[in-house]
């Protein structure tokens, strides 16, 4: 909610810190730039600490800085709290994945995955839209005191509810970042940052797609925003499914070949109401039922550093928010309209859906790959 629901409330962001909304969407990217740099650190300073505490901790930090933000009397003030909040992000969910693949039942680790992740759907179905409601009719800062509320609820439910998953025995941060000088490795993290990359050159600009080309008004894009978010909802569990029956490359090589397909023919069906409705829906599904099997490609490829692999990842999502934003709208500065964000979008998924074919041929040449990509 907290990443997604700036970009609801940006404009009432700039009116009362009195800044333009360029400026203001620095805020977005100091938050990303948080998420980058907290979470590799913050899992290297946890690693030996148990998960139960560390998932607490992080939330605790999550809750402190999006009420900084809530309080924010500058620019400047609200830069550095947005930076704060986007530290523990990283972190939370890469910790998160692995202690949701350990806790699960064998065969099904990348449903559990899933089952985590969807918070993120609920965030853009019911969090977003509420949050961009209050911030409209009462304060933005109203908002973030939500957010930070929600983190407080999530750190008593992890200390109430999650069972003790002992910290690894012999943790070791050297070792750990032996894993990066896996090919393989870096192969994955290719497919998030430039694969995943598609979905944000499309989403990035989905309100004025919507208004300018579909003809929708400025109400009915929250609507459609639910909408892609149910699509989410449907994509994120149906993944995890994907990723346990077929294992995760395979899944992983189809959904984004079929994101290819999907942002081409959103660039045609903008043009009419239902279509574009209906293509909304589709995008969204595709775009969640990367991320279960995705994670799961990261903690298997990285085994005795799954942690900090997983957070890793994290880090390269928000790399391909960013990435797929900026060269997306390279043709509209162009005035190539609104629908030339999805043509960029879907050269991306086909650049990230080949080299996901080349790990996949890979891991079916390498043995020892094969269990854990193949």
């Amino acid at each position: 909610m907290t990443e997604f629901v700036i970009m609801g409330v940006l404009p009432d962001v700039a009116h009362d810190l009195n800044i333009s909304i360029p400026t203001a969407g620095h805020l977005i990217s100091a938050y990303a730039i948080g998420v980058v740099f907290g979470a590799p650190l913050l899992v290297a300073m946890a690693s030996k600490i148990a998960p139960k505490k560390t998932l607490a901790a992080l939330m605790v930090l999550f809750a402190f800085g999006n009420a900084l933000s809530s309080y924010a009397p500058s620019y400047e003030i609200m830069l550095i709290t947005r930076f704060l909040s986007g530290l523990p992000h990283g972190a939370f969910f890469g910790v998160g994945a692995v202690v949701a693949g350990r806790l699960a039942d064998p065969g099904k680790e990348a449903q559990a995955i899933a089952s985590m992740f969807a918070g993120l759907t609920f965030a853009n179905i019911l969090g977003v839209p509420i949050g961009t409601y209050v911030g409209h009719n009462f304060s933005w800062r109203i908002t973030f005191v939500i957010v930070a509320v929600v983190g407080l609820i999530a750190v008593w439910s992890i200390k109430r509810w999650l069972p003790f998953l002992p910290a690894a025995k012999e943790s070791n941060l050297a070792r750990e970042l032996k894993v990066f000088g896996r090919l393989e490795l870096w192969m994955i993290l290719g497919i998030i940052m430039i694969g995943t990359g598609g979905f944000f050159a499309w989403f990035s600009y989905i309100a004025p797609l919507l208004i300018e080309v579909t003809g929708f008004s400025n109400n009915d894009v929250t609507w459609n925003l639910i909408i892609a978010g149910i699509g989410m909802l449907v994509g994120n569990t149906l993944g995890g499914r994907l990723a346990d029956r077929f294992s995760p490359i395979k899944a992983t090589c189809w959904l984004l070949f079929a994101m290819v397909i999907s942002l081409i023919m959103v660039s045609f069906a903008s043009e009419y109401k239902v279509s574009s409705v209906i293509m909304t829906f589709i995008t969204g599904a595709i775009a969640f039922a990367m991320i279960a099997p995705i994670q799961m490609l990261m903690i298997n490829a990285a085994k005795e550093a799954e942690m900090m692999a997983s957070a890793v990842s994290q880090g390269a999502f928000n790399i391909s928010n960013a990435l797929g934003a900026y060269l997306g709208g390279l043709p509209i500065a162009a005035g190539y309209g609104y629908t030339s964000p999805q043509w960029v979008g879907a050269l991306l998924a086909l650049v990230g859906f080949f080299v996901a074919v080349a790990v996949l041929v890979n891991s079916n040449r390498t043995p020892e790959l094969k269990p854990a990509l193949g």
